[in-house]
C-alpha cells in the first residue's frame, strides 16, 4: 500500500542550516508509524535546498541571474502587460521558464536559483540521512514545472539519490501478453508530484514521506534526476513555435540568397 505524508515541524531554513539535521530532528519527532524506516523515499521541495545552500539572489537582480542561468534560449514572449517570459534550457538541462529562477516563498526582495547541483545535494541528504537514523532512504528534490500541451503544473524531479528514477518495464508484457517496447515510466516525477498533492504550496511543509515503494530504494551512486534528462539529439521539439518557425524562415532565405549567388557567379 502506497503512503504519502507530509513531515511537520520543519521551519524557516536559512543559509548554512544542515539539512540533515533539520530532516532527521523532524522526523523523530512524529508519531511512531511515521518514523523513516528502510524504504521510505523522501521527497524535499528545492526551495529549502536552495535557501541551505545559500542561493539566494537580490530581486532586483532577477533578470540577470536568469540570463546567467541560461544556455540556450527555447522560447520568449511578451504579455500585453509587457512583461516578458523566457522559457530556457538551463544550466542543469532543465528546461522550465525563468531557469527555475523563483520568487515565491521566498524572503522580501530576494529570488532563490536552484540548487548548484540537485543530485550531489540528494546525495547528501540521502546519506547524511543513512548515517544518522541507520535507515536506507531515498531522497528526491522536487521543483515546479510547466508542461508543453498542457495547462498548470506538477512537481517533478530535479535531484534524486538512492533511488532508481525510472521503471524500466521494457522487454515484458502488459495485461494482455503484448510485449512492451518504449514503457519506461518516469517513478521519480511521480514520486514528486504525490509528494505535491501533500505538501501544498503554502503550508509550510517542504518535506514528504513517501512509503510504500521500497523497491525502488538502492544505493547512493544510482543515476540521478540528471538522467531523466533527454538529450539533445533525441529532442523532437527543441524550440518553441514561432521560434522554429522563425529560424526555418531564415535557413530557407539564406538557403535562397546562396542558390542566387552561386547562379550569379557561374555566370551564363
Amino acid at each position: 500500500m502506497l503512503q504519502v505524508w507530509a513531515l511537520p515541524g520543519i521551519g524557516e531554513i536559512s543559509p548554512g542550516d544542515d539539512l540533515v539535521s533539520v530532516i532527521a530532528d523532524a522526523a523523530a519527532s512524529t508519531r511512531p508509524e511515521e518514523q523513516l524506516r528502510d524504504g521510505d523515499i523522501l521527497i524535499v521541495t528545492s526551495k529549502i535546498v536552495s535557501k541551505a545552500e545559500g542561493r539566494i539572489i537580490l530581486a532586483d537582480d532577477r533578470e540577470d541571474a536568469i540570463t546567467a542561468e541560461t544556455v540556450r534560449l527555447v522560447a520568449s514572449r511578451t504579455s500585453p502587460t509587457g512583461h516578458v517570459t523566457r522559457i530556457v534550457e538551463s544550466r542543469l538541462g532543465i528546461v522550465a521558464a525563468a531557469a527555475g529562477v523563483d520568487a515565491s516563498n521566498t524572503p522580501a526582495g530576494t529570488v532563490l536559483l536552484l540548487p548548484e547541483d540537485p543530485d550531489a545535494s540528494a546525495r547528501a541528504l540521502a546519506g547524511g540521512l543513512r548515517h544518522r537514523l541507520g535507515v536506507a532512504v531515498g531522497v528526491i528534490v522536487s521543483d515546479t514545472l510547466g508542461r508543453a500541451w498542457r495547462e498548470g503544473q506538477t512537481d517533478s524531479a530535479i535531484g534524486a539519490a538512492g533511488v532508481h528514477v525510472f521503471e524500466d518495464l521494457r522487454g515484458g508484457t502488459d495485461a494482455e501478453g503484448r510485449p512492451l517496447i518504449v514503457t519506461m515510466p518516469c517513478v521519480a516525477d511521480e514520486l514528486a508530484s504525490a509528494g505535491d498533492l501533500v505538501k501544498g504550496k503554502a503550508a509550510r511543509l517542504p518535506v514528504a514521506v513517501v512509503r510504500g515503494r521500497d523497491d525502488l530504494v538502492g544505493p547512493l551512486d544510482l543515476p540521478g534526476a540528471r538522467s531523466i534528462v533527454r538529450p539533445a539529439e533525441r529532442d523532437m521539439f527543441s524550440l518553441g513555435s514561432d521560434e522554429a518557425w522563425a529560424a526555418g524562415f531564415a535557413a530557407g532565405a539564406a538557403s535562397r540568397g546562396q542558390d542566387d549567388a552561386d547562379a550569379f557567379s557561374s555566370g551564363p
